[in-house]
């Protein structure tokens, strides 16, 4: 085999990722800072992808962060539209006035808005003065609609026609010296008054004669959303549609903006991501916090979990008699409350997430709750013998193994009830579930589990 066709050993650190950026980059990047050159700083993040400096300012600690944005100055708009929100006011403050503004100053709409309603009140009138009176306007518009509404995350920037043009009209109409979006999908239909009646996708407008009228390639999943809509719905109703493009108009069916594809499942990964950190108790926080921030946010939870330990323990104290006369159960009791916790946490999480994605709706609630139920039966019993045997084979008592077993049947029974009608009730009281009910959940298991255990102990073996 000749040189020419050995191919070269690439060493492992070399490798391209799928996407995002690799430790060597990382590394690359803090000694440049570290030896403050800047143009080293600025030779290594020019070929990055917006999401991957962003995603790069993020784990890196504070200090390097903020010589970061001292030595380079070539962060934009799309960087700071990809930083997490935690974060993005932190860098925001790091930034000169002028600079800040000349970032936001090619940013669509929807991500002017959300950049600008985080800044402080002098920040935004740099940024809104730094607009042209025709965008000003739209963005002091947006600010005014309810905070998750469709009509604070829609983009303006849109493409509409006339519902009786033809594609030939279209192709002249996008060739003209007109302002079109960067990036754009459909083509809007509205009639005289401006209401949207149907949207033709580009690939439709380009594969068919000049002649078409645009009125017959209009698309079946075309429906509108109005600007006071949730908008978690319209990102669940895109998803749901397999839609790209979400028309938005206001209450007399007017379009004034789009939600995109790409912003709606933004949010619905944001909404996931929120659901699984609440869920757990450490509210909405990031790896980029300080000490301080996520001390505060995951206080308050703990002192919830005192406070339901604390409830358990009385149940307990109910039974000391119980439990000096027979010191077996103090062995066996953690095993029911631990089994039943983590019974009714899957449950839950099961719950949580069908009421977020709306698969868990009044036609078929009853239906999930007998499941779940029957799921905590059945694997009660499984574990029941399991446990059963245990207690027979580890202290020699019969009974004190039918005990364990009923009780674990009893709770995982009782788990599985919970954790799938605690969310639900909660969502019914318009509490969110994701952050109340595991709180609940777990009070119910350890109070069933320790009251069913030593309870029947109390009966069956005193």
């Amino acid at each position: 085999m000749s040189d020419a066709q050995i191919e070269p050993e690439v060493p492992e650190d070399d490798t391209e990722e799928a996407f995002g950026i690799t430790d060597r980059i990382v590394s690359d990047v803090i000694a440049a800072i570290d030896a403050r050159n800047a143009e080293d700083i600025a030779a290594l993040l020019e070929p990055l992808h917006p999401a991957d400096i962003a995603h790069l300012i993020e784990v890196i600690d504070a200090r390097p962060r903020r010589e970061l944005m001292e030595l380079w100055k070539g962060i934009d708009g799309e960087v700071l539209s990809e930083l997490d929100e935690n974060l993005r006011e932190e860098i925001i403050d790091l930034m000169q006035p002028a600079e800040l503004v000349e970032a936001m100053r090619d940013l669509d709409s929807d991500d002017v808005v959300d950049l600008v309603e985080y800044l402080d009140p002098e920040q935004q009138d740099l940024v809104l003065d730094a607009l042209s009176p025709t965008d000003r306007v739209v963005v002091e518009k947006s600010l005014t609609y309810p905070e998750e509404s469709a009509g604070r995350h829609m983009q303006v920037e849109l493409v509409r026609a006339p519902e009786h043009w033809t594609v030939g009209d279209t192709i002249d109409f996008l060739r003209s010296d007109v302002t079109l979006p960067d990036q754009f999908y459909h083509i809007i239909l509205v009639d005289p008054r401006l209401k949207a009646v149907g949207y033709v996708t580009l690939g439709r407008v380009l594969s068919h004669p000049r002649a078409t009228l645009l009125r017959d390639l209009v698309e079946d999943t075309f429906r509108t959303f109005n600007v006071s809509q949730d908008v978690e719905e319209v990102a669940q109703a895109i998803n749901h549609y397999h839609m790209i493009t979400a028309p938005v108009v206001d209450d007399d069916g007017r379009i004034v903006g789009v939600i995109t594809i790409d912003d709606a499942m933004a949010f619905l990964e944001e909404e996931a991501e929120e659901d699984l950190l609440r869920l757990a108790g450490v509210g909405e926080g990031s790896l980029s916090d300080r000490v301080i921030e996520t001390t505060k946010q995951r206080a308050p939870w703990l002192a919830v979990n005192l406070a339901t330990a604390i409830l358990a323990s009385l149940v307990i104290s109910l039974f000391e008699g119980t439990i000096s006369s027979l010191v077996a159960l103090a062995v066996l009791m953690p095993i029911v409350a631990s089994m039943g916790g983590n019974a009714g946490t899957q449950s839950l999480t099961v719950a949580v997430r069908a009421l977020a994605t709306r698969d868990l709706t009044g036609s078929n609630v009853w239906r999930v709750i007998r499941r779940e139920v029957l799921v905590g039966l059945i694997n009660g019993l499984l574990f029941a013998v399991v446990m059963g045997v245990v207690g027979l084979v580890w202290f020699g008592s019969p009974m004190l193994g039918v005990v364990i077993a009923v009780a674990m049947v009893i709770n995982l029974v009782v788990a599985g009830l919970a954790g799938t009608g605690v969310p639900i009730i909660l969502d019914r009281l318009n509490i969110d579930p994701a952050l109340a009910s595991g709180a609940f959940v777990t009070t119910v298991t350890d109070i069933v589990g320790f009251f069913a255990f030593l309870g029947l102990a109390a009966v069956w073996l005193l």
